[in-house]
């Protein structure tokens, strides 16, 4: 799917594309909006250091910075008129082809999203966003983490939706790539039947990082031989062999704890074996794991019954467009909720003593799920538009 060259409000831009298939591409924006712009350039499948210098020389900026499918990499960076900051960071971007025959198998709906399409896209949003100029170049000597999951891991695409896998971003410096291959809806047995894997593992170099997070919609799944301690355990062992075999480093999450109070005001149970058949195999085959399904219990208990629903998609009618109705989700996160997972995840690494932790922005401070941040002191500048469907899976 082609994507036009620019998107969003972005015009005048006075682009040099040096050559193609993987070589740098320079471009001066010199723009200041009040409004989110973006901008997109052809390049192959593969990671890209993207240095972006924030600022306009006429007028303050308030600039915030993402990329794909809401990706999120830089808070609001402040600048006085004339004055200038340059960031750098890395960006992965895949296509669907795995071969010149074989595609990883998208549902309909991934068809649109950025994280597929055959271009780069960048975003800026803030109070008043302001791009002097972008640079892109291909790298290969940086570690890559591959991340598999469903609903609560995909790069969401639209507001109010957000998930863990496209806030770590924000925390990596520029030595560490997220790539990631999840989507809402997938079990172990879809992710590995739509040949997510298999474009992961036709990308991944040894020494980079596969992360699997699965259970939600796992356990929906009643066929004959489906179940915790057969089918799904059995998938969990084929992604970690074959992500061994190619040499690279497989990490295990357990799922995330959805909310749900019971009629006493405690936090209930969901997800059955699941959890405990994730930590087994990991325990059997060497597989380090973060205990993300305890972290979010703790998070959800810390916040109560009523605070906790301001870490998910509830809302009340008329908050976005088209929405007549109000949102009440007890699975999916919204930016706050996917915030303080990601920390969740980071901190996982850390008590794993995971090498990925030792590429933590300076600004990385620890944190503690049973003392959560302050969700009204939290602020997240929208990037595009909204979408009330709820994402497949719960």
């Amino acid at each position: 799917m082609k994507k036009q060259l620019l998107t969003g409000i972005v015009w005048g831009l006075n682009a040099l594309f040096v050559g193609a298939f993987g070589q740098s591409t320079e471009v001066t924006l010199d723009k200041v909006s009040t409004e989110p712009f973006s901008y997109s350039v052809a390049v192959p499948d593969g990671n890209y250091r993207v240095t972006v210098t924030v600022g306009h020389k006429k007028r303050a900026g308030q600039t915030v910075v993402r990329a794909e499918s809401r990706r999120h990499f830089f808070d609001v960076i402040s600048t006085k008129k004339g004055k200038f900051e340059t960031v750098s960071f890395l960006v992965h971007k895949h296509s669907p082809m795995i071969d010149d025959k074989v595609r990883v198998k998208l549902k309909p709906r991934e068809l649109t999203y950025k994280n597929w399409d055959d271009s780069l896209t960048l975003s800026f949003c803030g109070p008043a966003p302001a791009v002097k100029s972008i640079k892109v170049e291909p790298v290969s000597d940086v570690t890559t983490v591959f991340l598999c999951g469903n609903s609560t891991v995909v790069d969401q695409e639209d507001e109010p939706w957000a998930s863990w896998g496209q806030m770590i971003t924000r925390w990596f410096d520029d030595q560490v790539v997220v790539a990631n291959f999840a989507e809402s809806g997938l079990s172990c047995t879809s992710f590995l039947a739509q040949l997510r894997l298999d474009k992961i593992l036709s990308m991944m170099k040894k020494g980079d990082y596969v992360i699997v997070e699965f259970g939600h919609n796992d356990e929906k799944e009643k066929k004959a031989g489906d179940g915790a301690w057969y089918s799904y355990s059995r998938n969990l062992k084929i992604f970690a062999d074959r992500v061994r075999e190619k040499g690279g480093n497989i990490i295990f999450v357990t799922p995330t704890a959805r909310r749900l109070f019971t009629k006493d005001h405690q936090l209930g149970y969901t997800h059955g074996d699941y959890p405990e058949a994730m930590r087994t195999v990991a325990k059997r085959e060497g597989v380090p794991f973060i205990e993300l399904n305890g972290m979010t219990r703790r998070f959800y208990e810390a916040l109560g019954e009523e605070g906790s629903k301001q870490a998910l998609v509830h809302y009340p009618a008329n908050t976005f467009a088209n929405q007549p109705k109000p949102l009440a989700d007890n699975t999916h996160f919204n930016p706050y909720g996917a915030w303080e997972v990601a920390k969740m995840i980071v901190m996982g690494l850390k008590q794993l003593n995971s090498p990925l932790a030792d590429h933590l922005r300076s600004d990385w401070q620890d944190f503690n799920p049973a003392q959560p941040d302050d969700a009204s002191q939290f602020v997240w500048h929208l990037s595009g538009g909204s979408n009330i469907t709820k994402p497949d899976g719960n």
